[in-house]
């Protein structure tokens, strides 16, 4: 009788959703790709200053950025969770070289709003909605973005870890 609960119990998860998800690699590119690099090299402790200035000045859209040499912003692994029952409790966790950083409010709804953008899918869990990346790496070329060609920014990630 106990093996047959645990077999309903087991199946019943399953049903649920109770499963793990698998990583699947995904690309950004052109607006999404500069999106999520802007949002993320805020934070990143592996950029040098002039290199975070030049994202963001480009992210904002101004023309005038002098960085001339093509920009890496990379991540080991970013997770970001709101909640649908408490609806004022949003963060996301980003990891750079084991190095971790938790980032909360309008920054994290920031991040978590970019990544739906760039195409990372969300999965739900009691109460709250996550979404997570991890292997980020995007790079930027300032000169082909001033082009304002729709081009200069890429980004690999995979999904669902």
């Amino acid at each position: 009788m106990k093996f047959g609960r645990l077999a309903v119990l087991a199946v019943s998860l399953l049903a649920c959703g109770a499963s793990t998800a698998s990583a699947a690699p995904a690309t950004a590119n052109g607006q999404a790709a500069l999106a999520l690099a802007g949002v993320v090299a805020l934070y990143s402790p592996l950029l040098t200053s002039d290199e975070r200035e030049a994202v963001s000045a480009l992210f904002v859209g101004q023309s005038g950025v002098r960085y001339t040499k093509k920009i890496s912003v990379t991540a080991d692994k970013i997770v970001c969770r709101v909640s649908n029952v408490d609806i004022t409790a949003r963060s996301c966790e980003l990891t750079f070289k084991g190095a971790r950083q938790t980032i909360t409010g309008r920054r994290a709804s920031e991040i978590f709003a970019t990544e739906a953008m760039a195409g990372v899918p969300p999965d739900g869990a009691a109460g709250s909605v996550f979404e997570s990346l991890s292997k980020l790496n995007c790079t930027l070329d300032p000169a082909e973005i001033r082009q304002k060609a729709g081009g200069g920014a890429t980004c690999s990630f995979e999904t669902g870890n």
